[in-house]
């Protein structure tokens, strides 16, 4: 009989859905015989959406922890009632915020049910974010940081699993030929000149048209996501160098396939599969970043593959600097070897085999950064 795998996630930028979809697609490819349930967490716990309304969840973080502790008892009452009707064999949670109630729900459920959170970040924000001390909860985590963070909350080393990345979807993994030369004729670009990929996630920001203004002479692929709004106002911008504005795709790794260096937010994600294709990053840090976003910027400088910019105004020669020495940042960037979705997929195997047999199991990715 088929094991059931449940994967829990909330649509909180997108981010925990995608890293979801990406575990169940690679399960699926690999042949493994779960069943695999993604579970939004809303739907159990806020099905009328009121919870959603007063927080705006991530949007609010101290105002979300303090509606999740006043009411713990609650989502604690309504998790167990949820446990008992599903009655899953291993728990993994996408999610920050919620993992004392997961856990400790799940726990006095169905003891015995490993419980397993895969942090999205690449640090852990504290307190009451993604690392919650005295839990048995299994950490897995995609950054030496976050391993640290981790064991200096107290988690044993037997619940501390580290990976080499954060989780990206399978289709980053994928070879295909692509005649770039081709295909950036294709949006109008000149194959023989830099291309920067200018990315702020799946709704876009407007400071990609500050960014388009201060780099008219610089060849862009910008991807606005669902904004139709900002893709009409970037298509009317007068520029030397074609402005390649493409609206929504979910072939975001073809449009990284033809760039040669990314622009765009410090976020786990946009970052990661930056990284994952191979361009160099030119990010920001600045006071209005979000509190679980603001080490990533850090995680670029101590790897070197990239430059961190203090606002978009400085734009312009962080720019001509990357032109300046792409080989030496893509070199650098071969350096880094992100195999995390096979290895959760490892991890999750290992943890449903321990809670079968006693003999301890113990997974080491052959690929984690060797500092973890």
């Amino acid at each position: 009989m088929a094991k059931s795998v449940d994967l829990v996630y909330y649509n909180a930028g997108g981010g925990h859905h995608a890293a979801a979809l990406a575990l169940q697609e690679v399960i699926r490819l690999q042949g493994r015989r779960w069943r695999v349930r993604l579970i939004d967490l809303m739907e159990v716990l806020d099905p009328k959406g009121r919870l959603h309304k007063l927080t705006g969840l991530a949007q609010e973080p101290r105002l979300l922890q303090g509606m999740v502790r006043l009411g713990h008892a609650w989502m604690l009452r309504t998790l167990q009632q949820h446990w008992l009707g599903t009655e899953p064999e291993l728990v993994v949670s996408l999610v920050p915020h919620f993992n004392r109630v997961l856990c400790e729900s799940l726990g006095s459920t169905l003891p015995g049910v490993p419980f397993a959170t895969v942090l999205t970040d690449m640090a852990d924000p504290p307190p009451h974010c993604w690392i919650e001390p005295g839990l048995r909860q299994h950490l897995v985590c995609g950054t030496p940081h976050a391993v640290a963070q981790a064991r200096g909350a107290g988690c044993p080393d037997h619940r501390v699993w580290p990976t080499s990345g954060m989780v990206l979807r399978p289709s980053f993994y994928r070879t295909a030929e692509v005649d770039r030369t081709a295909a950036l004729k294709a949006l109008g670009l000149n194959p023989a000149r830099p291309t920067a990929l200018v990315m702020f996630g799946g709704r876009g920001s407007t400071q990609m048209l500050a960014i388009a203004k201060a780099l008219p002479d610089v060849q862009l692929i910008l991807l606005c996501g669902h904004n139709d709004a900002l893709a009409d106002r970037l298509r009317v911008l007068p520029t030397q160098a074609r402005h390649a504005v493409v609206a929504f795709t979910p072939d975001v790794c073809r449009c990284m396939d033809l760039a040669d260096f990314f622009i765009g937010k410090a976020g786990p994600g946009c970052l990661s599969e930056a990284v994952q294709m191979g361009l160099p990053i030119l990010t920001f840090e600045n006071s209005r970043a979000l509190a679980h976003e603001r080490y990533n910027v850090d995680w670029v400088r101590e790897h070197r593959i990239g430059l961190v910019l203090k606002s978009v105004r400085s734009i312009r020669p962080g720019t001509l600097e990357m032109i300046g020495h792409l080989p030496e940042f893509q070199a650098r960037m071969r350096l880094i070897d992100n195999r995390a979705v096979f290895e959760v997929a490892d991890i999750l195997a290992s943890l449903m085999r321990s809670a079968c047999d006693p003999a301890p199991h113990r997974f080491i990715p052959t690929t984690a950064l060797a500092a973890a």
